[in-house]
């Protein structure tokens, strides 16, 4: 069954996106999305002796609307403080060199757009914990026009899927029916949330992968289960 999942590309993501990604025969970035204050477009929680905080990523003449593919960052000393910022926070984590190093890979790139720093961010996590689909293409480079459910659906077509795993936001506003008479299974993600030893005080799932990486390695691969559930089903059902 071809599996496609569809997601606007996430600055090192928390375990959540990388549970979709290992769902996926073919993911899709959905690179051409608007720009949306308030979203994990360009920021991302972590955990430090202080608490969780945000690590934001600026914006080059930020606005709204624009596309995510057409959105520059703003000069590099960010770079340089979230790396400085990682490394202060996660010194004594197991794998701190490792998750350091994989910041460091995706943050020496320049000349980036949001959506490639996102693009970047996701794909070089996956490949750490093996878990990258098989096929990894951009939403802007496919001939598929339109918006919300309609382009998720027509693009599932063209990629020929079976089925088709989401986040949680799009009970909002996807069309079921649609997708069943097309022949397209939509599942959601009862995401697992499985507790991993952390440092900085009581477990949370919702921080960058990265926090995965630092208290893990490799193994952190074990954490990341994905659970699709069929839409009738999922609503049904709690999460965390």
């Amino acid at each position: 069954m071809s599996t496609v999942v569809i997601s606007q590309p996430m600055y090192f993501p928390w375990v959540g996106m990388l549970e979709q990604m290992r769902c996926a025969d073919i993911w899709v970035h959905l690179d051409d999305a608007q720009f949306s204050k308030g979203s994990f477009m360009n920021r991302v929680q972590v955990k430090s002796l202080e608490g969780v905080q945000w690590m934001t990523v600026p914006l080059l003449n930020q606005k709204l609307g624009r596309a995510l593919n057409e959105t520059q960052l703003a000069g590099h000393n960010w770079q340089r403080k979230h790396l400085a910022a990682l490394q202060h926070m996660y010194k004594d984590a197991p794998f701190a060199s490792e998750m350091y190093a994989l910041a460091q890979s995706v943050l020496d790139n320049e000349g980036m757009s949001l959506a490639a720093l996102g693009e970047l961010s996701m794909e070089s996590l996956a490949l750490y914990f093996d878990i990258l689909p098989a096929k990894v293409i951009r939403a802007s480079e496919l001939d598929v026009l339109g918006k919300g459910w309609k382009r998720v659906l027509d693009i599932c077509r063209l990629l020929g899927a079976k089925r088709y795993v989401t986040g949680h936001g799009a009970r909002n506003y996807l069309d079921h029916n649609s997708f069943e008479v097309a022949g397209i299974r939509v599942e959601y993600l009862n995401y697992q949330c499985i507790e991993y030893s952390q440092l900085h005080g009581a477990f949370t799932p919702y921080v960058t992968g990265l926090d995965l990486v630092a208290n893990m390695g490799v193994s952190g691969r074990e954490v990341v289960v994905p659970k699709p559930v069929f839409w009738r089903d999922f609503l049904d059902e709690g999460s965390c």
